[in-house]
């Protein structure tokens, strides 16, 4: 059995499975092997083995009946510990849900089974997916299997280091100011945020419902497109899910040239090395037949306040039921009723979690909604309407994916500010509901860097043809950090 398996993509080893050259569990022994040498990146909060190998093993049993479901069955897909999956761990990283196994299967779960893919262990991640570099998981810290000593990013930042040091071929993240193209863009991955509503949102543990995505990341356009057909599909336990007539699917053009669009005013304060690499990347694209025009996106300088009002205001709202009595952290010798929700509460969530609902709580009270979360709302219908807008005169939105390559753990911990910046380009596709890609397109030394796409609505698979343009003529697909 080849030594390599970590270093395929999902299509190939789904092809490897279906011609009969590999058994779904030698895959997952395999995998399981390597998370083993490799747990201290963290990547996992936790993994059970005896339950992926039994997943394997029916997926070869079908295979020998000649039953199996498709191009995903046997091939690993590793689960962010925010996304319900029937009989495991629901934690979020979160002291609060320590111990808390979930009783259902996620919508995208249901997805997943249903085309035979091994659902692969539990994801570390932000505590309640609140940050950007995992530092806040009550679990321990992740890891960047291209330098230890910098964040994989975050929310999703188990999930980047799981693909990045090969533990899985495919990982699920989530998305609500840029949790999957962040981390995507420090690990050197392929990372989609779809557009709103196109993945279901049930049994997805909520951080912000108006702007929460489920998503897929891989380590090559290819493999980020078959993931994401498998999790696309209508539900009606999601009231936001789009029906099966409203998802008709965006292309390119086929009259004309594709045409990128560049907000210059944006790019001011990116770090040098990322800047030469988001310009090599638009220089390639030109010499590809593309146009890169220049445009505006007025408004933008409203978006990370925006988003900072809104975000936590659903937290604030969200997170109310994690109060002591029904399920998750109970504090113990509580005096009553009010005592058993504070004191469960203060224990239960960290420092990152109070912060967001105690601002949350702050722009919802009386006296301050319309001053901030009002206003707050009038701005993201403005950042909505000029991304609109510009889209009617492009295929997609260019910018880097972030203003600078992975930093250092603890290096932005104790400034809020500067870790809320890390999203500076990401938040507007989540305030305006439209979908957002992060590619690999250079390094700032040996740490990747990504650039940034962003669509019209339902226009994932134009952008990952986009994407795929740059990701073929460079090699860059299927890059593994450690050996």
């Amino acid at each position: 059995m080849s030594a390599d398996l970590h270093r395929l993509g999902a299509a190939e080893l789904g092809r490897r499975l279906a011609a009969g050259d590999l058994t779904a569990r030698a895959l997952a022994e395999h995998l399981l092997a390597r998370a083993a040498a490799h747990r201290d990146l963290g990547a996992f909060n936790s993994l059970d083995a005896d339950d992926t190998l039994r997943q394997a093993d029916a997926s070869d049993a079908r295979r020998r009946a000649g039953a199996a479901l498709g191009p995903l069955d046997g091939v690993p897909v590793a689960v962010k510990d925010n996304l319900a999956v029937r009989g495991q761990p629901l934690t979020c990283s979160s002291r609060m849900l320590a111990g808390f196994v979930s009783p259902y299967d996620s919508a995208v779960a249901d997805r997943l089974r249903a085309a035979g893919a091994v659902l692969h262990g539990r994801l570390n991640m932000d505590e309640f997916a609140m940050g950007s570099s995992t530092e806040t998981s009550a679990t321990g810290l992740a890891r960047n299997p291209w330098d230890p000593s910098r964040t994989p990013g975050g929310s999703s930042g188990g999930s980047a280091a799981c693909l990045a040091a090969g533990l899985a071929p495919l990982a699920l993240g989530t998305d609500t100011g840029g949790s999957i193209r962040q981390p995507a863009s420090h690990c050197g991955l392929v990372g989609l945020k779809p557009t709103y509503g196109l993945v279901s949102r049930f049994g997805l543990v909520a951080f912000a419902s108006s702007l929460d995505q489920v998503g897929p990341m891989a380590r090559s356009t290819e493999d980020c497109r078959l993931l994401l057909r498998a999790l696309a599909a209508p539900d009606a336990r999601d009231m936001t899910c789009l029906p099966a007539d409203a998802r008709a699917p965006r292309a390119l053009p086929s009259g004309r040239k594709p045409r990128l669009g560049v907000p210059r005013r944006l790019l001011e304060g990116v770090a040098p090395a990322v800047r030469a690499a988001f310009e090599t990347a638009m220089a390639f694209y030109r010499a590809d037949g593309c146009e890169v025009v220049d445009i505006e996106l007025p408004h933008s300088e409203l978006a990370v306040p925006a988003y900072y009002v809104l975000a936590p205001a659903e937290a604030s709202s969200n997170l109310a039921r994690y109060d002591g009595v029904r399920y998750g952290h109970r504090a113990a010798d509580a005096s009553g009723i009010e005592d058993l929700m504070s004191r469960s509460r203060a224990e239960g969530f960290g420092p990152e979690v109070k912060r967001r609902i105690l601002l949350g709580t702050f722009v919802l009270s009386a006296g301050f909604a319309d001053a901030y979360y009002g206003k707050a709302l009038r701005a993201r219908a403005l950042i909505r309407e000029a991304h609109l807008a510009a889209l009617a005169g492009v295929d997609a939105i260019a910018t880097p994916t972030v203003p600078t390559a992975a930093f250092r753990l603890g290096e932005k911990s104790a400034d809020p500010v500067q870790m809320y910046l890390e999203d500076l380009f990401t938040i507007p596709a989540n305030l305006a509901g439209l979908p957002a890609l992060s590619v690999p397109v250079g390094s700032d030394g040996a740490l990747p860097v990504g650039l940034h796409l962003v669509g019209a609505p339902l226009a994932e698979e134009a952008l990952l043809d986009l994407a795929a343009r740059f990701e073929r003529a460079h090699a860059l697909a299927h890059r593994v950090a450690l050996p």
